[in-house]
């Protein structure tokens, strides 16, 4: 069998970190499967599709490193929906209703006011076509609901009907049809429901794995039911964990907090974001994964948490940390030289500087400090002013390497009797300005005899 898994995003809004863990669970199963990964705009929904956020999600999951296979529209298959919707009402399986919203929730009470369960009661197959006229003549306009198969002989005694598939994620699933309202597959506008495009698409497309949050548990269910009613082979499916806030909270993509473009626009690096979004709620610790060879060897499905997971924005200035400490100069070479990092040394300041920097962004303040005009005047006590003197006449000269930052604090040492803090932090604020920072033993041969000359307080 060849697999093929898809991610299906409604181009309504941006990616966030939520919407790339499906996304990446897909796409590393596929890459272990030596299968293909399908992108899917799930875009039916014609007031909040917007082509922008279309090529926003392209742009986003190929800056994590997700490039698609193949890639579909819905928009482009509205006549596969047309034809699947014909065969179920030319089966007596997709029947007209006019109930409005207020309607179902009176219906709904009343039921769970009797001890039933709050299930829609199937009212609408008891019309007559002279009721559906006259209801239409009203100015109502139907929807339509996809009859389940949850009952012997009499549609309105519903019988325990289970369904039951071996979920990837989760193990044995079983969903109750009974326990189901028949689903809405049309709404009143005559466009189509998720659900419905889903298993049209997912059938004709053959997918192989449906990898998704466990929200669509019993959907589930329904779906199945779907997809051997249309006469399509049933996919494996599987169901993991949902991101939430801190506070347990679902995530949003209208929100924007935590989406890829802003996190991108922080600065942030794709592996620090993808990380996170995978390893939150697997088991073993989360860490900066390299690259996305190596996350996919830490993802494991028997692994995941049955209970969503929370997760804390603030790991990933950690994580991305962890990746900018580690990060070879290859790697950050274009976004040195676009903070205007001399080519010529830019290997040994990235070398020297990594480890102060959160951000590749951060090696600014560094470039200001090595390659920038002297420092604001030191906070030098008149004591440290003048041991700082008598140090800077005692610098050896040019050319400087890593040795001379030793070379020159023994002359001072020997000279002065300073040592330990009291001998390094007046040298240190003299030349930088700052209490803290990379080996000065790297910096001092960037900084270079003429800049050093300047700084002397």
């Amino acid at each position: 069998m060849t697999v093929l898994v898809r991610f299906a995003p409604s181009p309504t809004g941006y990616l966030h970190i939520g919407n790339l863990r499906p996304a990446l669970f897909n796409w590393l199963f596929a890459r272990r499967q030596g299968g293909r990964f399908l992108l899917r705009y799930d875009d039916t929904d014609r007031e909040r599709s917007r082509a922008e956020y279309a090529e926003g999600i392209a742009e986003d999951l190929a800056w994590i490193g997700i490039r698609p296979d193949a890639v579909a529209r819905q928009s482009d298959r509205l006549s596969h929906y047309d034809a699947a919707a014909d065969l179920l009402r030319d089966s007596g399986l997709l029947y007209a209703c006019y109930e409005t919203a207020d309607e179902l929730e009176r219906m709904r009470k009343r039921r769970m006011g009797r001890g039933q369960p709050p299930v829609y009661g199937r009212e609408a197959l008891r019309l007559s076509a002279e009721d559906r006229a006259r209801l239409e003549a009203d100015g109502l306009r139907a929807h339509w609901r996809f009859r389940l198969p949850n009952f012997a002989d009499d549609p309105f005694r519903p019988e325990r009907t289970e369904v039951h598939w071996d979920d990837v994620v989760r193990g044995r699933q079983t969903v109750d049809l009974a326990s189901l309202s028949d689903p809405v597959l049309v709404r009143e506008d005559g466009t189509y429901l998720y659900t419905f495009c889903s298993v049209v698409d997912d059938g004709e497309m053959r997918v192989s794995h449906v990898l998704r949050g466990d929200d669509h548990v019993t959907n589930t269910g329904v779906q199945i039911a779907l997809f051997e009613t249309l006469g399509h082979a049933v996919p494996a499916f599987g169901h993991f964990n949902l991101l939430t806030t801190i506070d347990g909270e679902g995530l949003s993509k209208r929100s924007g907090a935590l989406s890829l473009r802003s996190l991108r626009a922080e600065g942030l690096e794709p592996m620090a974001v993808a990380s996170l979004a995978v390893l939150t709620g697997l088991s073993g610790s989360i860490e900066a994964m390299p690259d996305l060879d190596a996350l996919e060897a830490r993802l494991d499905f028997r692994h995941v948490s049955a209970s969503s997971s929370k997760f804390d924005p603030a790991e990933l200035a950690r994580l991305n940390a962890e990746l900018v400490h580690a990060m070879p100069y290859e790697r950050a070479a274009e976004r040195l030289r676009a903070l205007g990092v001399p080519d010529a040394v830019a290997e040994a300041f990235w070398l020297a500087v990594r480890r102060n920097c959160g951000r590749v962004a951060d090696a600014a303040e560094w470039r200001d400090v090595v390659f920038g005009p002297p420092p604001a005047a030191p906070a030098l006590g008149d004591e440290d002013r003048a041991f700082a003197g008598r140090a800077f006449d005692l610098l050896p000269p040019g050319p400087w390497d890593r040795t001379t930052w030793k070379t020159w604090t023994e002359r001072a040492k020997a000279e002065t009797g300073r040592k330990g803090r009291s001998l390094f932090m007046p040298l240190r604020l003299a030349l930088t300005g700052l209490e803290h920072g990379p080996e000065l033993a790297d910096l001092l041969p960037l900084i270079g005899p003429e800049r050093a000359a300047a700084r002397r307080p």
